[in-house]
């Protein structure tokens, strides 16, 4: 007897339909599965076999052949137990032979029947929808994340008993339902503000910019000075989360395992922020089933590297090719995966070792070549993806004790989502969303520079050594901060400022 149930296999952060088939014949008892399992499907048997008698049904005194198609493609990890348990069912004629056909089914198998929740609920799910399906049986705690595709009937099952009266129609629950519009209307505000950090107008003023045009940035200053203060707050002035990134989001986190119970739906902004001992891999994502690194938890959203020339060399240089194209491959025996990493980098550093080089109050007593050494840490081509380089000094105590409410960061964010639709309006039709990913072509033709501010730039060049890609920068920059004044085209002070926003170009130490 022969009987087939659908599932799901994550690659990646999508997801593939998986075609279960249960074939019982006369033979040796037994239970094979075949169709490039990993050693978690191949334990599958076990977990099935325990699962089954446990939840009073019986086991199938007979060879049991299980295929996974297609049989090319590897199959990881336990989410295929559920599907299999029914197929087994279906085949020995416990449920009606094409019970569960038109359904995919996810979830591991306990011992005693429950079914426990999977990672990829939400990619699996869109897959389902892709091909054809219109329900979908997921473990309970996962009803909720996969509820958020819209055109799919989700239900939960806490158990095998339950999978077993969905599929067959023994169990008529109401779906499971997911609001987005509430889910995003109530998102819960980071309790953090910009208006809580004292002073550093100037560091202020360049995460406004940054936020506006999608630059990377990076801060130098003190220990102490409120780098890392400013970077958590990054995320409160970006813009919010459209529905589309949401869900992109929430799909690296789900294959990630990182959704927390009662949270189906990511709707604000990620913030990373991996020690600087992370390693290679759990920076850019790998391993022998490759998972999703920082730079792919961050997507839509901010990765800050304090410490920066801290961080492994290796771990560092690997951004480069991320940052630039949005995304990062991870090639392995098996094949090429590929996750999202479009990220606003934003790094700090210490002026040297010490920490304390030009600090009022402090002696520095590193060497200049312990300086110059420092500085080496952090090579010219990662530099070259960084827009904007701001110093942030220690805070006088006068700006501790400031009485004065600074401005908070729902005010800077209507700015930075006023300046953002000018820019979506000007890419309209390419991949660039921001002032950030212009290409050379379209910094030439939307970046026009006036007789005064062309001169400026050309002084720049030429006085402070300013290279090719800084000036390329500049004129990105000058871009940026002319769309939150709301001019045409970027003039004089625009130019002006953003050649302030090159610090370490200007120290000549890049």
């Amino acid at each position: 007897m022969l009987a087939r149930t659908h599932s799901a296999a994550v690659v990646g952060i999508e997801a593939i339909p998986v075609e279960i088939e249960a074939d019982l014949a006369p033979g040796l008892p037994g239970m094979v599965v075949v169709g490039l399992p990993d050693a978690a499907v191949k334990e599958s048997r076990d977990r099935v076999k325990a699962a089954l008698v446990n939840a009073g049904y019986s086991f199938p005194n007979r060879r049991i052949t299980v295929n996974l198609a297609p049989a090319d493609l590897r199959k990881e990890g336990p989410v295929y137990d559920l599907a299999i348990a029914l197929a087994i069912l279906a085949a020995s004629g416990q449920i009606e032979a094409r019970a569960g056909e038109a359904w995919c089914v996810l979830g591991e198998l306990a011992l005693d029947g429950r079914v426990r929740p999977v990672r990829g609920a939400l990619p699996s799910a869109l897959a389902a929808l892709a091909d054809g399906r219109t329900h979908l049986v997921v473990p309970a705690e996962n009803a909720g994340e996969a509820a958020v595709v819209e055109g799919l009937e989700v239900h939960g099952a806490g158990s095998l008993a339950e999978a077993v009266g969905l599929v067959t129609g023994g169990l008529t629950p109401e779906p499971a339902h997911a609001d987005l519009d509430a889910l995003f209307s109530a998102r819960a505000e980071i309790e953090i503000d910009l208006a809580d950090v004292h002073g550093q107008a100037a560091a202020k003023r360049a995460l406004e910019v940054a936020a506006a045009g999608g630059h990377n940035l990076l801060m130098l200053g003190p220990p102490g000075s409120g780098k890392s203060m400013l970077a958590k707050r990054v995320p409160t002035i970006l813009p919010r989360l459209a529905r589309e990134e949401a869900l992109e989001v929430t799909k690296v986190h789900s294959v990630a395992g990182l959704l927390g119970h009662g949270a189906p739906l990511v709707v604000t902004r990620p913030f990373r922020s991996p020690h600087h001992t992370v390693s290679y891999a759990g920076l850019v994502g790998g391993g022998a089933v490759p998972v999703p690194g920082e730079i792919s938890l961050a997507h839509h959203g901010v990765l800050f590297l304090d410490e920066l020339p801290e961080f492994d060399r290796k771990a560092k240089e690997s951004l480069r090719q991320p940052v630039e194209d949005g995304e990062i491959t991870i090639s392995r025996t098996a094949g090429s995966l590929t996750f999202p990493a479009r990220v606003m980098l934003i790094a700090a550093m210490n002026p040297c070792p010490c920490g304390h080089l030009g600090e009022r109050g402090r002696v520095c007593r590193c060497t200049p070549g312990q300086i110059a050494r420092y500085f080496s840490q952090v090579s010219g081509p990662l530099m070259d993806r960084i827009d904007i380089q701001v110093e942030v000094p220690a805070v006088p105590w006068r700006e501790l004790k400031e009485k004065r409410p600074a401005e908070p960061s729902a005010e800077v964010r209507a700015r930075v989502e006023a300046a953002r639709t000018r820019q979506t309006a000007r890419f309209a039709g390419s991949s660039a969303f921001a002032n950030a990913q212009m290409s050379e072509a379209q910094t030439r033709a939307f970046v026009k520079l006036g007789e005064d501010a062309e001169r400026l730039l050309r002084q720049a060049v030429t006085e402070l050594g300013f290279s090719a890609r800084a000036y390329s920068r500049v004129l990105k920059v000058s871009r940026t901060i002319a769309d939150l004044d709301g001019a045409e085209e970027p003039s004089l002070h625009h130019v002006a400022e953003a050649i302030q926003y090159r610090t370490l170009d200007r120290q000549g130490r890049v």
